[in-house]
């Protein structure tokens, strides 16, 4: 399904892959498995985080053992925060008693105060858990367009040095994605110590979209509503979305989000 419907993205299929079929075939991991996904909006962080709940339990995001936690929204006033401090570690312990593997997605991560992050930490960190609630077959994804700049900087060098954005590697990438990280002070997500203790075990860059693949979100959002189409609607479609940088204009500023709206147009 990450080969068929995620268009753009060799690196995050490869990392997410590997990282989770290293991680459920792991008979005792020594800790929760931890993702933190980052680029532009619409790149496809949320699509990738539902494609997982969907594979890994039947109810997908509906399920019991998956909570979704979206910054802004589940915890919108620094003022109350020793509050949904506690909240936050007792929904991750119910969850995890009832589950023996549990899902947790943290949208606008950059956005999540610091001690939140804190707060959660014990529950990724590595654990003997002799005798207690065992955490250590969660997963923890956080999606964040912090790291978006590095990435998309990258791609547009390769792109003017007329090499194919596939022969971007993790380890040309993460060295520097993990640099503009640190260098977000006013974000929770670099306050906290998630970074410095190494916590996160994976981080997953998405690629800027070009116009190809906005193309191809906009046959998968015809296909998905059983309606036919033509290379002209593709085009046109792609059309109405804005690209950068002013001069190249490569990039979809918006990835592929609202394709599927702008379908409703031809209808």
């Amino acid at each position: 399904d990450l080969n068929r419907q995620l268009h753009g993205q060799h690196l995050a299929k490869e990392v997410v892959i590997r990282a989770l079929q290293g991680f459920l075939q792991s008979p005792r991991p020594q800790k929760a498995l931890v993702l933190s996904f980052h680029g532009w909006s619409g790149t496809g962080k949320n699509f990738v985080a539902r494609m997982l709940a969907s594979h890994l339990y039947r109810d997908g995001l509906k399920s019991e053992c998956v909570r979704v936690f979206i910054s802004l929204f589940h915890f919108p006033h620094h003022k109350y925060v020793d509050l949904y401090e506690a909240q936050l570690k007792k929904q991750i312990s119910e969850t995890v008693r009832l589950c023996q593997q549990s899902l947790f997605i943290f949208d606008e991560a950059e956005k999540l105060h610091f001690s939140l992050l804190d707060a959660i930490k014990p529950f990724m960190a590595r654990s003997d858990n002799e005798g207690q609630v065992d955490y250590r077959r969660s997963i923890f994804l956080f999606l964040s367009n912090l790291g978006g700049n590095t990435i998309n900087e990258v791609a547009l060098d390769f792109w003017r040095a007329g090499r194919a954005r596939e022969e971007i590697s993790m380890e040309f990438l993460e060295q520097r994605l993990r640099l503009e990280l640190l260098e977000a002070a006013e974000s929770g997500y670099v306050r906290s110590h998630l970074l410095e203790e190494n916590l996160i075990d994976f981080f997953v860059p998405f690629l800027p979209l070009e116009y190809h693949h906005v193309k191809l979100c906009a046959r998968d959002a015809f296909l998905a509503r059983g309606l036919p189409y033509t290379e002209a609607a593709l085009d046109e479609v792609a059309k109405m979305m804005v690209f950068v940088p002013k001069e190249e204009k490569l990039f979809s500023a918006q990835g592929c989000k609202s394709v599927s709206q702008r379908i409703n147009y031809f209808l």
